[in-house]
Protein backbone atom coordinates (compact mmCIF):
# COMPACT_ATOMS: atom_id res chain seq x y z
CA UNK A 1 0.00 0.00 0.00
CA UNK A 2 1.35 3.54 -1.68
CA UNK A 3 1.14 6.60 1.07
CA UNK A 4 -0.27 9.36 -1.08
CA UNK A 5 2.52 12.35 -2.09
CA UNK A 6 0.29 15.50 -1.59
CA UNK A 7 0.30 18.21 -4.64
CA UNK A 8 -0.39 21.48 -2.74
CA UNK A 9 -3.01 23.62 -4.53
CA UNK A 10 -0.03 26.66 -4.48
CA UNK A 11 2.09 23.90 -6.27
CA UNK A 12 -0.77 23.20 -8.88
CA UNK A 13 -1.67 26.87 -9.43
CA UNK A 14 1.92 27.33 -10.75
CA UNK A 15 1.60 24.35 -12.62
CA UNK A 16 -1.30 25.51 -14.59
CA UNK A 17 -0.55 29.48 -15.39
CA UNK A 18 2.98 27.32 -16.43
CA UNK A 19 1.24 25.17 -19.04
CA UNK A 20 -1.34 28.04 -20.27
CA UNK A 21 1.85 30.21 -20.98
CA UNK A 22 3.38 27.09 -23.04
CA UNK A 23 0.08 26.17 -24.42
CA UNK A 24 0.02 22.80 -23.91
CA UNK A 25 -2.49 20.63 -21.82
CA UNK A 26 -0.69 17.72 -22.17
CA UNK A 27 2.09 18.79 -20.07
CA UNK A 28 2.40 17.53 -16.56
CA UNK A 29 4.80 18.20 -13.92
CA UNK A 30 7.16 15.30 -13.24
CA UNK A 31 9.07 15.18 -10.02
CA UNK A 32 11.81 12.58 -9.57
CA UNK A 33 14.87 11.60 -7.17
CA UNK A 34 18.25 11.51 -8.22
CA UNK A 35 21.71 10.35 -6.73
CA UNK A 36 23.98 12.83 -5.98
CA UNK A 37 23.83 16.06 -4.06
CA UNK A 38 25.29 17.01 -0.97
CA UNK A 39 23.55 14.52 1.27
CA UNK A 40 23.26 11.84 -1.59
CA UNK A 41 19.68 12.39 -3.44
CA UNK A 42 18.60 15.63 -5.12
CA UNK A 43 15.00 16.31 -6.15
CA UNK A 44 14.43 17.32 -9.76
CA UNK A 45 11.37 19.09 -11.20
CA UNK A 46 10.61 19.08 -14.87
CA UNK A 47 7.69 19.16 -17.23
CA UNK A 48 6.54 16.10 -19.65
CA UNK A 49 3.98 15.16 -22.12
CA UNK A 50 4.47 11.74 -21.18
CA UNK A 51 3.31 9.41 -18.82
CA UNK A 52 4.67 6.40 -17.94
CA UNK A 53 2.97 2.81 -17.13
CA UNK A 54 4.69 2.29 -13.91
CA UNK A 55 4.19 6.19 -13.23
CA UNK A 56 2.17 7.65 -10.35
CA UNK A 57 -0.27 10.13 -11.61
CA UNK A 58 -1.41 13.10 -9.26
CA UNK A 59 -4.05 14.94 -9.52
CA UNK A 60 -5.08 18.60 -8.09
CA UNK A 61 -7.61 19.73 -9.79
CA UNK A 62 -6.90 20.22 -13.75
CA UNK A 63 -3.70 19.54 -13.49
CA UNK A 64 -1.44 16.03 -12.68
CA UNK A 65 1.64 15.56 -11.35
CA UNK A 66 3.79 12.40 -12.18
CA UNK A 67 6.23 10.77 -10.04
CA UNK A 68 8.44 7.60 -11.63
CA UNK A 69 7.98 4.31 -10.24
CA UNK A 70 12.01 4.13 -8.33
CA UNK A 71 11.13 7.83 -7.02
CA UNK A 72 7.99 7.62 -5.54
CA UNK A 73 9.46 5.70 -2.04
CA UNK A 74 11.60 8.15 -1.28
CA UNK A 75 8.91 10.37 -2.04
CA UNK A 76 5.93 8.51 -0.15
CA UNK A 77 3.95 10.59 1.99
CA UNK A 78 6.11 14.07 0.70
CA UNK A 79 4.19 17.26 0.14
CA UNK A 80 5.32 18.78 -3.28
CA UNK A 81 4.57 22.74 -3.24
CA UNK A 82 5.38 25.90 -4.34
CA UNK A 83 7.31 28.75 -2.27
CA UNK A 84 8.03 32.82 -3.41
CA UNK A 85 10.24 34.13 -0.43
CA UNK A 86 13.48 35.83 -0.65
CA UNK A 87 15.97 33.08 -1.95
CA UNK A 88 13.25 33.09 -4.88
CA UNK A 89 10.21 30.96 -6.30
CA UNK A 90 10.64 27.54 -6.60
CA UNK A 91 9.05 23.60 -6.45
CA UNK A 92 9.98 22.68 -2.91
CA UNK A 93 8.95 18.78 -1.40
CA UNK A 94 8.73 18.10 2.72
CA UNK A 95 9.82 14.69 2.59
CA UNK A 96 9.18 12.97 6.21
CA UNK A 97 11.76 9.92 5.23
CA UNK A 98 14.59 12.33 4.83
CA UNK A 99 17.15 12.14 7.89
CA UNK A 100 18.91 15.12 6.33
CA UNK A 101 18.55 17.86 3.62
CA UNK A 102 21.01 20.39 2.81
CA UNK A 103 20.43 24.34 3.15
CA UNK A 104 18.95 25.17 -0.21
CA UNK A 105 16.58 22.00 0.21
CA UNK A 106 16.84 20.17 -3.25
CA UNK A 107 19.29 17.53 -1.98
CA UNK A 108 18.38 15.12 0.65
CA UNK A 109 19.92 11.34 2.61
CA UNK A 110 17.51 8.77 4.20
Amino acid sequence: MHTEINFSDRAATKVKALIQQQGDDELRLRVFVTGGGCNGFSYGFTFDEDVAEDDAVVNNGEVAMVVDAMSYPYLEGSEIDYVEDLNGSQFVVTNPNATATCGCGNSFSI
